[in-house]
């Protein structure tokens, strides 16, 4: 239902004052407010001006105004205040029902690999194991444990095929008079966007435009706008304004400003509280052995242990994501994912509240890795690396991995991929389709762990500035139609899906900027 516009403002403003009051930042804030009073500019008769000069002199108001940026970034705007809260989760029943049965199907396979191995879900570590952990917590790649009997909890193709049988039961079959002629394998009807809409939120990304990550554009000699671009960069550092970063980075980040851009953006500062918090999840992960430290351990193995660029990381990523398996702060995001975090117990404690253990609602820890790994690049310490990853996780990642009608969620990224190249390469489409080589096939993993492994470093990171300067992940489904079509002579020649797969296995030599600019900007629409 819509709602006049001032009391959706007033709806929000309200929910931001209520997330941060219970913040650090609220206390500090008032602890400044204190200690200014004994200063000699702040006079009795003016007092509330002279604490609001104060707070803005002294940075504070900068810090607050990064905050309800942040919260306004991460939550989607209130619905009607009488909407139940389900809805601010999914508002269309069939993904809520969806996404409720993938659940219970990821939650069923955990189980069984419980009883199969005679394991549980989660227990207390013996005083020497914990001990053992401890010790060698910094090189836990050292260790060889047998984990042949764990299996992946789920694979992307399992998740594509969930995607793919989704309808909505309003329409019955080819009812959809728009979408009847959608002949790719995503077959509900959601809004996306066409390539004019597209070039309207990506303007910043015109060919005319200075762009890092991209070496001979023809307007502006590359060294010149890089230089210009890094003093500026410094300044909206120097700034410490989220805002300002965020609009930055649509145009690149330099490689030595990235790291400090990117937490500003996320709203990052490493205080001392987070570093405690990080501590805390580390003593949990010490004491309690979860089932999932196994699929992670293992899928840690496979992955890192099979790719040149991320194999240095192994230690951080077992870190990071046995930290984040017991971080029960993420379950804030679930008032506004459509997943619901299933609950297991620690044994012989059942239904007693305390003890229940959040299973992290994304058992695909594959992907989870691909998602740290890059950030490996860029964060050396362990608390920062992981708050930067749990924020982006909560910004984004989780989207990839839960069936919604949001423009982000992974339904939207595939329709948009399918519809972006029946409508601009329609002879490819046909001819692919034709050959049982359905694209969506081949880019669904791209896009699920959003290029990571598949593109090299300097490009991936190029391409998450524009994830976070854009605050979305359509670039997602954007960059895998323009791969096709930068590829679509060779795959007009192929005849089946394993000789389309062999074009594109490769997409390391890609350079990700002209790719997206060329098929945004020099398409004829």
């Amino acid at each position: 239902a819509m709602q006049d516009p001032d009391r959706g403002l007033s709806l929000t403003i309200a929910r931001v004052v209520q997330r941060l009051q219970g913040s650090s930042l609220h206390s500090q804030l008032e602890r400044q407010a204190r200690v200014s009073l004994h200063k000699p500019e702040i006079k009795l008769e003016s007092l509330k001006e002279d604490i609001k000069d104060f707070l803005k002199t002294s940075g504070w108001e900068k810090k607050l105004q990064n905050a309800v940026y942040s919260e306004l970034n991460v939550f989607p705007s209130p619905c009607h205040p009488a909407a139940p809260p389900e809805h601010i989760k999914e508002p269309l029943a069939y993904m809520r029902k969806a996404q409720g049965s993938w659940e219970k199907r990821i939650l069923k396979s955990l189980n069984s690999m419980c009883t199969e191995l005679n394991i549980p879900l989660a227990q207390k570590r013996p005083a020497n194991e914990q001990k053992e952990l401890l010790n060698k917590w910094n090189e836990m790649g050292t260790d060889e444990p047998d984990l042949s009997l764990f299996r992946p909890v789920y694979a992307p193709k399992d998740f594509l095929e969930v995607l793919m049988n989704l309808r909505n039961p309003n329409y019955e079959n080819g009812e959809q008079p728009s979408f009847r002629n959608h002949l790719g394998l995503i077959q509900v009807p959601l809004k996306v966007k066409d390539i004019p809409e597209l070039k309207e939120d990506f303007s910043e990304l015109g060919l005319n435009i200075g762009q890092l990550g991209i070496d001979d554009s023809a307007q502006v000699p590359p060294e010149f706008f890089e230089n210009e671009h890094v003093r500026v960069g410094q300044k909206v550092l120097a700034e410490q304004d989220s805002a300002a970063a965020q609009q930055y980075v649509r145009q690149g980040c330099p490689t030595a400003l990235r790291a400090d851009l990117w937490a500003l953006i996320l709203n990052i500062s490493n205080q001392p509280e987070d570093i405690l918090y990080y501590e805390q999840l580390k003593s949990n992960v010490i004491q309690h052995n979860l089932l999932v430290d196994s699929l992670i351990y293992k899928d840690v193995k496979l992955t890192a242990s099979n790719d040149d660029y991320y194999f240095v990381f192994e230690d951080y990523l077992y870190q990071v994501l046995l930290c984040f398996s017991r971080d029960t702060s993420v379950l804030e995001h679930f008032t506004y994912s459509s997943a619901t975090p299933p609950k297991s117990y620690i044994q012989g404690k059942l239904g007693m509240e305390e003890y229940a253990v959040f299973y992290p609602p994304n058992v695909n820890y594959n992907s989870f890795i691909l998602s740290v790994a890059p950030l490996c690049f860029l964060y050396h310490e362990p608390s920062k690396l992981y708050q930067i990853f749990r924020e982006m996780y909560v910004r984004f990642f989780f989207r990839l991995h839960s069936i919604s009608s949001h423009p982000s969620g992974i339904v939207s990224l595939c329709l948009l991929f399918e519809t972006l190249l029946q409508t601009h390469l329609p002879q490819l489409f046909y001819h692919l389709r034709e050959i049982g080589a359905q694209p969506l096939r081949i880019s669904f993993k791209w896009m699920v762990r959003a290029f990571s492994g598949y593109l090299a470093t300097d490009q991936l990171l190029l391409l998450w500035d524009r994830i976070l300067g854009y605050n979305s992940l359509e670039i997602l489904a954007v960059l895998a139609a323009a791969v096709f079509a930068f590829r679509a002579v060779n795959l007009m020649e192929v005849t089946s899906l394993a000789a389309a797969e062999a074009v594109l296995a490769d997409l390391s030599t890609l350079k990700v900027m002209p790719l997206l600019q060329i098929f945004l900007f020099a398409t004829v629409t």
